[in-house]
């Protein structure tokens, strides 16, 4: 129809209108604009499958800057400008080697990957935190193959916030991990043990002491040590912390402060570090060096809080809130360094990127392709309590129905924001309370190898979770716990919301009630699994 021709005749003049791509004036009609978008749906769905050697292509063209050598005769101005000169290489040659957009959203800033090797050259055992909800997108293997190849040293995988996944997907991921990676060592930890279910969605938060022992995991980590090191480190010290907070903590939840001045900060520079050697022996003067990396949003620093046995990080769910590096003596014989949160370069989606945390959700100007990648994966409907519409839903319906259930308006107009509820979706997805899972390869045809295995009643222990809690889970709740038409009582997660929030402070806590019928959603987060998920 591109040569098709309308003559318009207005106050006596003609003039020629080309119509070019016209859309039909009818739902009716053979040809719907609305089946490209099916198709590009159709089109993630078949790519659901994701491979993480894909996602890392190539070592060579896909890896992360290393920090070139270097001597003890250079001065400091010239090793910084060797190392400038070096990254400029690095980025050049990658972007080179790359069609334009087909990397996805990744550190640059030079002073972040400095602090990363200083922590690689002082470390002895490198902690790796990544999100048991989508290890692969956080673990990359050029930094495997590196720290176990070329510095000879041990690398621990530790898989955080378990109890957000059903305990046979954590030993799904378990296995996966251990069966590509021989030489990585992997604990699970978890953010918020026996976090009953009915507290997914509560929007009214009790404030609460934060629990920093109560994420289970750091025996966990020092056995993983102990196996390592063989002896040549005393660790009984670090054990016999690990027990004084548990007691302290089970006593009415009140820590003593004795453990916590054992403990010592230390703030370095990255100019004290510029000349630092790297470390050729291992746990020199018997001194474990424990080095704690990972991508942003991870939950590293409550990690880090709770092998210290109190509050030292600020946690945000703010991408790179760590912005310095680090080092606390836990004990005389252990010693932690903690780098900050960056991003390695990849072929993720950038949709995966949002959900996971590692793109921050407040820089996103448009929320709702993210939105739309969310509910087709997860049952939104029965989690939200959105009531369908006689349509089918796209992301603006979801985005639209949202904003009126939590009445969320403009300034001005007081329509319902769209773009702010975007941003709550995005937040509760990030968060865990909207909870996305990925799955490893052929986990639907395990399935019952898993739901079987003899590792899942520790695992269900740790995520203190019980057989009754996880049947219960199950029931869909009629009783709603919040009304669409209540004001809110205190500030929501919108995009307007960039402060350093302490979730660990406010907690997911709940006010008991008297006939004891859970407050709230009474939701089951392990139906967010479906089959067509990942096969």
């Amino acid at each position: 129809r591109g040569g098709e021709r309308q003559s318009d005749t207005s106050d006596s003049e003609t003039t020629d209108v080309r119509r070019i791509n016209p859309q039909p004036f009818s739902r009716d009609a053979r040809y719907d604009p609305n089946s490209l978008i099916k198709r590009r749906c159709r089109l993630i769905d078949h790519r659901s499958l994701l491979d993480m050697w894909k996602m890392y292509y190539s070592l060579l063209a896909l890896g992360f800057p290393r920090r070139p050598s270097w001597n003890y005769d250079m001065t400091r101005e010239n090793l910084l400008r060797k190392e400038e000169k070096s990254y400029r290489e690095y980025l050049n040659d990658l972007h080179s080697r790359n069609p334009p957009g087909s990397l996805s959203h990744f550190e640059h800033n030079l002073e972040t990957w400095r602090q990363l090797w200083r922590v690689l050259e002082m470390s002895d055992v490198i902690l790796l935190i990544a999100d048991i909800r989508h290890p692969v997108l956080q673990f990359p293997p050029a930094m495997y193959r590196y720290i176990t190849g070329e510095l000879q040293k041990q690398m621990v995988l530790v898989l955080n916030k378990a109890d957000l996944c059903p305990p046979p997907l954590v030993i799904a991921w378990k296995h996966y991990m251990t069966s590509q990676f021989p030489h990585l060592h992997i604990v699970c930890f978890t953010s918020h043990p026996g976090q009953p279910y009915s507290t997914v969605l509560q929007k009214k938060r009790m404030r609460r002491k934060a629990d920093w022992n109560n994420a289970g995991g750091p025996i966990d980590i020092l056995k993983a040590c102990q196996e390592i090191t063989a002896g040549r480190v005393d660790l009984t010290s670090w054990e016999q912390k690990i027990q004084r907070d548990a007691v302290a903590e089970r006593l009415d939840g009140e820590r003593t402060d004795e453990g916590a001045e054992s403990v010592l900060l230390e703030h370095q520079s990255d100019s004290a570090l510029e000349m630092s050697s790297p470390s050729q022996e291992l746990y020199k003067d018997g001194v474990l060096t424990l080095g704690c990396i990972g991508f942003p949003n991870v939950g590293k620093s409550s990690i880090i809080n709770s092998l210290v046995g109190r509050k030292v990080v600020s946690v945000s769910r703010t991408p790179g809130h760590t912005k310095y590096f680090q080092t606390y003596y836990l004990t005389p014989t252990v010693k932690l360094c903690d780098c900050p949160g960056l991003v390695f370069p990849s072929r993720v989606n950038k949709q995966l990127q949002i959900l996971a945390g590692i793109y921050p959700v407040s820089q996103l100007q448009e929320p709702y392709t993210s939105v739309g990648y969310l509910c087709e994966r997860t049952p939104f409907l029965s989690v939200l309590k959105l009531k369908h519409p006689k349509l089918s839903w796209t992301a603006w319906d979801v985005c639209e129905a949202w904003a009126e259930r939590r009445g969320y308006k403009t300034a001005k107009a007081a329509r319902n924001d769209v773009y702010r509820a975007a941003n709550s979706l995005l937040r509760l997805a990030v968060d865990g309370r909207l909870c996305l899972c990925l799955r490893p390869p052929g986990y639907s045809c395990l399935r019952e190898h898993w739901e079987n295995h003899p590792d899942l009643p520790e695992i269900m222990a740790l995520q203190g979770r019980t057989t009754e809690e996880e049947g219960t889970g199950e029931r869909d709740d009629e009783e709603d716990g919040e009304s669409s038409t209540e004001p809110e009582e205190e500030r929501d997660r919108d995009a307007d919301d960039d402060e350093d929030g302490d979730d660990e402070d406010e907690g997911f806590g709940h006010s008991k009630c008297k006939d004891d019928k859970p407050p709230g959603f009474n939701v089951n987060m392990y139906n967010v699994l479906r089959e067509n998920e990942c096969e």
